[in-house]
């Protein structure tokens, strides 16, 4: 009635839900992000709970538009049911043939367990939501976990979401559900927007149905009111919203005011509502819940910083390959230069695969860029968005667990510095490539001029400077998120913050590729990442790339 006189295409704060108008705040990109992750790694139950109106219906509505096409997804809306009837409901929402009128439990189970296989087979996934699931009874919620049964060797059949108000939460701690409750592999808890969010969110919802760009309907005393009558919450932002813009419709007014914001509120929330600052208890308690969540977070980053500034097993002494040569060789980005009259001593015996150090650095540029270098290589490299790691070992292991092609650091019969670029071992040998060619020498050869050190190259996010840990946000975080979204075959959420859902992802990532299973996003869980994803020069990559070149002959 009122959207013509206010210059609006459609009502902005119909209750009804429309993802049109999702409004991510910083808890709604965790929470989608959550789902996502949830789904992506398959198997068990994700549960999302929180107050009622809070936006998780929108939510879920939010993550079946961003599924991909090769999933399958059942949603019970009224979970109401008997075990059987809940049953029947998943295999109706399925459409999976069953003998009507059926009330066993097994037949029900065998259908859906071969639909789940056949999916399996298909590479298919298959998903459950349900919602309103504080209103499951024991029994059913016993028959869900029973569904979570259904599974081949490698991976759960099914993934369950569970969504609810926080007594669902209260309710799966119970001791009888203790089984379900070690299942839940994702938790998020869905709280009310703050006082900046709440006047985002109108303004948003303004904006998508139409408003025009620098008008204003509600003044920021209105808006105040607002949040303080609301509490956050958005279906009750939306209700006095809708209300207070008739208001104003009736009076022929343009703008609406911190007055007729509280008439608003007491025609549609009622008399508790009527004075500033009202809130009922379950909005108090998810202010609580927010702030232990703030507590719990601010205490796991502190332990992250003292970790970092206390690192275990720093006494811990390197045996070197070679004890010819204690002193380590300048980084790769130093401005030392080794004295022009070198390059013009003959190797004594070693062999044209033993390299100046600036010789073999362009021969590792040539290998990753095909390119004559120009300048330091660590110079370069940050040019081109690469990053120069150097490292110390005592074992080849060091060297083949980077996966990359290494320049090592290498001693001369006449004492001055010498280096190699390894980019493979085959066997007791290990293939050097000296810029043209290929050789092979063996690695006790190599090993007895090895002095310890090495540097390569690899690919990291742009502005990456150091470890990842939950907490951080920014553009980093998010082409993280988005990597590890095509990795799973997800369309990337618009996250930005490293939520407990990534580090949870990011630990199975690690525990995957044999890592350190620690949820921070460091470097040798980048470069794993970028193996994964095919990005970046291998050892397997280089060495195909060089024997192109040539062919391998032994070393000299």
């Amino acid at each position: 009635m009122y959207q013509q006189y206010f210059g609006l295409v459609e009502q902005p704060f119909s209750i009804a839900v429309n993802p049109r108008y999702l409004f991510m705040s910083a808890r709604h990109r965790d929470a989608l992000a959550h789902l996502l992750y949830g789904v992506g790694s398959g198997g068990g139950f994700i549960l999302l709970t929180g107050e009622v109106g809070t936006g998780k219906t929108t939510l879920n509505r939010c993550l079946l538009e961003q599924l991909p096409d090769s999933t399958d997804i059942a949603i019970v809306l009224n979970p109401a049911l008997s075990a059987v009837e809940l049953l029947a409901t998943v295999c109706d929402e399925f459409d999976i043939n069953y003998p009507r009128g059926s009330a066993s439990l097994k037949v029900l189970t065998d259908a859906l367990h071969q639909f789940l296989l056949g999916n399996h087979r298909a590479g298919r996934r298959t998903v459950l939501m349900i919602d309103e699931a504080q209103h499951l009874g024991f029994e059913v919620l016993e028959q869900i976990r029973l569904l979570t049964n259904l599974e081949t060797d490698e991976k759960k059949l099914l993934q369950i979401i569970l969504t609810g108000q926080p007594e669902l939460a209260v309710m799966l701690a119970r001791p009888e559900l203790r089984q379900l409750n070690q299942r839940i592999t994702a938790r998020f808890d869905l709280t009310p927007l703050n006082g900046s969010e709440t006047r985002s969110y109108v303004r948003h919802r303004l904006q998508v149905a139409g408003l025009g760009e620098g008008r204003t309907l509600f003044n920021e005393a209105a808006l105040r009111e607002i949040y303080q009558l609301s509490g956050g919450v958005p279906r009750l932002i939306n209700l006095v919203c809708d209300r207070a813009l008739m208001g104003a419709y009736g009076r022929s007014e343009t703008t609406v005011s911190r007055h007729l914001v509280r008439e608003a509120a007491r025609e549609t929330l009622g008399a508790g509502f009527s004075g500033s600052g009202s809130t009922n208890g379950a909005i108090r308690a998810a202010r609580w819940r927010r702030w232990g969540l703030a507590s719990l977070i601010f205490c796991a980053l502190a332990a992250v910083v003292l970790l970092d500034r206390w690192p275990l097993g720093a006494d811990v002494e390197l045996l070197r390959p070679s004890t010819a040569a204690k002193t380590p060789a300048p980084a790769p980005s130093a401005t030392h230069e080794e004295p022009s009259a070198v390059a013009l001593l003959p190797d004594e015996g070693l062999g044209s695969w033993n390299l100046s150090p600036d010789d073999a650095d362009a021969a590792l540029w040539s290998l990753w860029m095909g390119e004559r270098l120009e300048g330091r290589l660590c110079e370069r490299a940050v040019e081109k968005g690469l990053r120069c790691e150097r490292s110390d070992a005592d074992v080849w292991d060091a060297v083949v667990e980077t996966n990359r092609p290494v320049v090592l650091d290498l001693r001369r019969e006449n004492g001055f510095a010498g280096a190699s670029v390894l980019i493979t071992i085959r066997g007791g040998s290990g293939w050097l490539w000296t810029g043209d060619s290929v050789c092979d020498v063996s690695l006790q050869r190599l090993a007895s001029h090895w002095r310890g050190g090495f540097h390569y190259l690899w690919r990291s996010p742009e502005g990456w400077t150091r470890p990842l840990v939950q907490g951080d946000q920014g553009p980093v975080v998010r082409q993280v998120v988005n990597d590890f979204s095509r990795l799973d075959g997800l369309p990337p959420p618009p996250l930005d913050v490293f939520t407990p859902a990534l580090a949870e992802r990011v630990r199975q990532f690690q525990s995957s590729v044999g890592l350190e299973i620690d949820g921070v996003i460091g470097v040798r869980t980048l470069q794993a990442l970028n193996e994964q994803l095919g990005e970046g020069l291998t050892l397997s990559a280089s060495a195909d790339r060089a024997q192109a070149f040539s062919g391998v002959s032994p070393c000299r």
